[in-house]
């Protein structure tokens, strides 16, 4: 790939930075079971998430799509990651969008409630025969032609329930709009965590094959040495030259796997990569994979999935929704009362002149009772009552699913925990393996398949220990999105 296939990208204005340093450190005193002292990145996320939402801009100002297409400021931080993301994760984009369109249903819900002003405005013209006409000396009743108009103010007095169940269909809209955006907030920070994660594993994968490679490749050249020197067969020679070649794949996977996962780390951030970028991507990162001590009981997970969980709010919020469903489906057994005044004008009816008018000011009430709809009525109360039913069966199986979410999320996360604990002495005892079996092997006491074994055993334990070190940090990133803690609360 050229230098200029790298570099030739639009430039990136800077990003929004989070209100809360996630680099930084707040005093002691965690909550809800996190250890206190310096807080974890994912446990800043939460707080800086928290402020981020406080601190939206308004909907209508997002990137545009010439933006969109500008490439990635580096080195990238897991916090420089999240904030990007939230401006520009396509599925982001689309919840500000579904805010919009909740607040549109909330204009149109309280609109019962708001006085409507109507003008109104009409001409008929009728043949004569068509007209009856009573002529007396000096004034003649009827007129071939009419015109009238009318402006109008109404007010609803009384709709069965439904003026006040309007109102609190609109407060329960725009809370649960929110709580969803909130929910895919919080999705798209795990997703955006998982894929950073992601990279930083990859490239620590080539690292350990590289490793890998070059220690084969000083095998084969001192098994080479001593083969000139007839201290060992051609057998060692063609052994130590069949372990360096089946170490290449995994190095050139280790390459591809790299590869992709910018890849799908950049598609997470919404970004558009440039036609001008091969395969690589010219993407480095700022973060490492490390294991920051977390503790928190299951009890005290489930309670707070119960507690913060966007998705039980919103769930609650459309339960509510349903119920008010029930009063307005009601509403038609009681009357309707509306008052109306403004002001009209017509022609007079006494004469032939229609530029002779009447005008005035007009008040009044109007009083509307359906006796009988043919049961229609009945029938959506009916739906009306099982759709809220519905609504309870549905939360009770979202809480339980919650706690489900929450059980396996906290058992993934001990697994990781013990793995990742399991290897902290490894990679020290096959790396002094590696060494015992060389200086064996030089003082003509080893054999050369102690030595591959060693190296073998070497690139495991490092490859095992990355990926625990990978898989704690994506087990606590979805522990933390099961029990709520990376979203605000409600």
């Amino acid at each position: 790939m050229s230098d200029n296939a790298k570099t030739k990208a639009v430039e990136e204005p800077e990003p929004v930075k989070l209100c809360l340093d996630l680099t930084g450190t707040l005093p002691p005193g965690g909550r809800g079971g996190v250890m206190s002292g310096s807080l974890s990145r994912p446990a800043l996320l939460s707080l800086a998430l928290a402020c981020l939402l406080a601190s939206v801009p308004p909907l209508h100002a997002s990137p545009s799509s010439s933006a969109t297409n500008a490439f990635i400021p580096q080195p990238l931080s897991l916090a420089d990651a999240v904030n990007l993301a939230l401006q520009r994760n396509p599925n982001i984009l689309r919840a500000q969008k579904d805010l919009e369109v909740a607040q549109g249903v909330v204009i149109q819900t309280r609109a019962i409630a708001i006085p409507k002003v109507n003008a109104s405005g009409n001409f008929s013209a009728a043949q004569s025969s068509d007209v009856d006409m009573l002529t007396v000396p000096g004034i003649t009743f009827g007129t071939d032609q009419n015109w009238a108009t009318q402006l109008k103010l109404v007010q609803s007095l009384y709709e069965g329930g439904r003026i006040l169940s309007a109102l609190r269909v609109a407060r329960l809209t725009k809370e649960r709009s929110l709580l969803d955006y909130q929910t895919a907030v919080a999705d798209t920070v795990v997703e955006v965590q998982v894929a950073y994660y992601d990279v930083l594993l990859a490239l620590q994968q080539i690292t350990v094959q590289e490793a890998s490679v070059e220690l084969l490749t000083r095998e084969l050249a001192d098994t080479t040495r001593r083969y000139d020197a007839g201290t060992v067969p051609r057998f060692n020679v063609l052994r130590a030259e069949v372990e360096l070649a089946n170490a290449r794949p995994r190095l050139i996977r280790a390459r591809n796997s790299y590869r992709i996962a910018k890849n799908n780390l950049v598609n997470q951030l919404g970004f558009s990569v440039p036609k001008e970028t091969f395969e690589d991507i010219p993407l480095t990162l700022a973060g490492k994979l490390q294991a920051e001590p977390y503790q928190i009981e299951l009890p005290r997970a489930i309670a707070l999935a119960l507690e913060r969980r966007t998705e039980l709010g919103a769930l609650r919020k459309t339960q509510a929704l349903r119920n008010e469903d029930i009063v307005n489906a009601k509403a038609p057994y009681k009357p309707s009362v509306e008052a109306f005044g403004g002001y009209d004008a017509h022609n007079s009816m006494l004469s032939q002149d229609l530029s002779y008018e009447k005008h005035g000011w007009i008040a009044g009430v109007q009083l509307t009772w359906s006796l009988f709809d043919g049961r229609l009525t009945e029938g959506k109360v009916k739906q009306a009552t099982a759709l809220y039913e519905r609504a309870g069966v549905e939360l009770d199986d979202t809480g339980r699913r919650i706690e489900l979410e929450v059980r396996t999320a906290h058992s993934n996360f001990i697994e990781a925990d013990e793995v990742l604990k399991s290897q902290e002495k490894v990679l020290e005892e096959a790396e002094e393996a590696l060494r015992l079996a060389r200086a064996r092997s030089e003082a003509g006491t080893g054999t050369q398949l102690d030595v591959l074994s060693a190296q073998t055993a070497l690139t495991e334990a490092r490859t095992t220990q990355i990926q625990a070190l990978r898989d704690y940090s994506v087990a606590r990133a979805r522990l933390e999105r099961a029990i709520g803690m990376n979203t605000p609360a409600p």
